[in-house]
């Protein structure tokens, strides 16, 4: 069986008692991990395990594409604007990207093209282009940041309103505390980034642990180890976005309306809980059990084994 399954507790770390975050009423994490927040019964929807990497490698495309369809039926689709990458679990060397010219709500698993360093279609959809701008982003990233398995980037409606002002997000409610010391703004526009040194800059606005950027005049882009972690964090800092956009529209210009931001200590306590990779993996399953619900035909290599049954 090349599909291993997480141990009940194997997401959940104990935090050492000398860097426990305590807020100030005296919250303090001991344990982070999307266990930590499964009450009665253990988390559904853990990491898997694979003993096959080219099993793995199916899982993560097909995961992929379901991103994509999130990203359409919310509609983060500007043009031929946006992409996603992952990095190939058989060859680290090289990522998946999606091709140019297809809606994200089309997108299939088998649609996805696979990437090397310079810039060779190496595997997959290898007839179909890929974005040139998406290459230099996503390549420079995935040199600069071993960590990075996924990234997320798309010209998203309320990202691009709130890039205009080259600002990281307020901490203005519990949501957005999940991004608590890991955004960065990439201030210094460069036009359209198919210039690798454009990418490479962005790559190092970001840092060694950002996992969020906020590209001034440009948009958003995320990243995390898997890309349902990455895609949810996208959908996250999109509606934060939005909500800091409301927020500063009310207040802007009437007293009675002052905005109270979460001080620094109940952000990291939040952070700490709700911010690790698994919680994150975790709540991006609702959204991609959806799509599968109303239409798995992005699911290309699960549908093709069980019609070959």
């Amino acid at each position: 069986m090349s599909e291993i399954t997480t141990t009940t507790n194997a997401s959940t770390i104990n935090i050492p008692s000398q860097v426990k975050i305590t807020s100030t009423k005296g919250y303090t994490v001991s344990k982070s991990g999307a266990d930590t927040l499964s009450f009665g019964n253990e988390n559904p929807h853990k990491i898997p395990k694979f003993d096959d990497k080219y099993k793995e490698r199916e899982w993560i495309l097909e995961h992929m594409a379901g991103v994509f369809r999130v990203f359409g039926r919310r509609g983060f689709t500007e043009g031929s604007a946006g992409h996603i990458s992952v990095r190939d679990p058989v060859d680290p060397t090289t990522f998946w990207i999606n091709p140019l010219g297809i809606h994200f709500s089309l997108l299939k698993a088998s649609d996805m093209v696979r990437v090397d360093e310079d810039g060779n279609l190496v595997g997959g959809n290898t007839v179909a282009p890929i974005n040139a701008a998406g290459f230099a982003i996503h390549s420079a990233l995935h040199k600069a940041r071993p960590d990075i398995n996924a990234a997320c980037h798309t010209h998203s409606k309320f990202g691009k309103a709130y890039s205009t002002f080259g600002k990281p997000l307020e901490m203005i409610n519990q949501d957005v505390c999940i991004i608590f010391n890991q955004q960065a703004v990439y201030s210094d526009f460069g036009g359209v980034a198919i210039e690798c040194e454009e990418g490479e800059a962005i790559a190092k606005a970001a840092g060694e642990k950002s996992r969020c950027v906020i590209l001034q005049n440009h948009g958003l882009l995320t990243a995390g180890s898997t890309v349902d972690e990455a895609g949810y964090l996208f959908t996250l800092l999109e509606t934060s976005c939005e909500c800091q956009l409301l927020a500063d529209a009310a207040s802007n210009g009437n007293p009675s309306l002052k905005k109270f931001i979460i001080p620094d200590p109940e952000a990291a306590y939040t952070a700490s809980v709700e911010g690790d990779a698994d919680k994150l993996y975790l709540d991006f399953q609702n959204d991609l059990n959806y799509e599968i619900a109303m239409d798995d035909s992005f699911m290309t290599f699960s549908k093709s084994k069980s019609s070959s049954k």
